[in-house]
């Protein structure tokens, strides 16, 4: 059997990674604050990742996976404190209503095969907006206030192997025959139906796999914050990931992890300096796209060069 060494090579890293973090962790090394930065991080990477699928691999411009997270975090939120569930149902749960809710929002978009881009814009942008104004105005998930009360249940682990665990098989999903299929309607619809390739399907396909990891993501993020609002999962939430999705480089998983890991460690370094953390954010995110408009990957991903020439051998 064949094996990919570039793979062995990452995920070594990866834990590597686990392990100093783990240390770190147990040791109170790393302060409160930064502990809850790493844990905030690594929940951007799964949802920057996810969206990537759908703006830069697909293609289509999608304005509210924030929506997608609320849900999921709110339906397990609501099974472990409302319901007392354990969490593992409770994550699983969270994340498939997200991928529904995808599967519903994206069917009467992608239906005729040919429309997106604005249309899926115009519309995720609205279903953010009305699933933030459903749980403002439903008072058995705490309404305007949030839902507080929220066992911690997400911990370094569990994080931690479900973020790699996203990466991995969104990596694995591109990579596949389903996956080519969704990269040839990015670079021509019109081509890939002439070749037979059915446009709703893949595009729902994408669409919802992105909704069921930004679900994932909010699960996670209900369960180490103590308490979730309407509010957290806004609009501006949405243009977050999507400010990540677009730095890192549209089409680049890699620059998913690089752009969230680098905004989410800027923005914690400088929440001292209160309103010019967000003018200096912004410059330095002005300064990446003048030098760097595709951003800082591309579609490029991350290889050794030495691994590279292994394989080839």
């Amino acid at each position: 059997m064949k094996i990919n060494k570039q793979l062995v090579f990452n995920l070594s890293l990866a834990f590597l990674l686990f392990f100093v973090i783990h240390f770190l962790m147990s040791n109170r090394i790393i302060s409160a604050y930064y502990q809850l930065n790493i844990y905030l991080l690594f929940i951007n990477i799964i949802m920057a990742t996810s969206l990537n699928l759908v703006n830069g691999f697909l293609g289509q411009l999608h304005l509210g996976h924030a929506g997608f997270m609320a849900v999921g975090a709110y339906v397990s939120a609501a099974m472990t404190t409302k319901m007392d569930l354990p969490f593992l149902p409770a994550v699983i749960t969270g994340s498939i209503a997200a991928g529904i809710v995808g599967l519903l929002i994206g069917y009467p978009i992608f239906r005729s095969g040919r429309l997106g881009g604005d249309y899926l814009a115009i519309a995720t942008l609205g279903f953010g907006e009305i699933v933030r104004i459903i749980f403002v105005n439903t008072q058995y998930v705490g309404g305007a206030s949030g839902l507080s009360g929220i066992p911690r249940y997400t911990n370094w682990p569990i994080l931690f192997f479900l973020t790699v665990a996203t990466v991995l098989l969104i990596r694995n999903f591109i990579n596949s025959s389903h996956g080519r299929a969704v990269l040839s309607i990015r670079e021509d619809e019109i081509a890939a139906e002439t070749m037979g390739i059915n446009l709703t399907k893949y595009k729902l396909m994408a669409f919802s796999i992105a909704a069921f990891f930004a679900g994932l993501a909010g699960t996670l993020y209900a369960h180490y914050f103590f308490i979730i609002s309407p509010n957290t999962f806004n609009f501006l939430k949405s243009v977050d990931y999507l400010v990540m999705a677009v730095l890192g480089g549209l089409g680049s998983i890699t620059g998913s992890i690089i752009a969230a890991s680098g905004l989410t460690i800027i923005s914690a370094l400088l929440q001292d300096f209160g309103a010019l953390r967000m003018v200096a954010y912004s410059m330095i995110l002005v300064i990446i796209m003048i030098f760097r408009p595709s951003g800082l990957m591309g579609t490029k991903e991350f290889k050794l060069s030495f691994l590279e020439e292994k394989e080839r051998r």
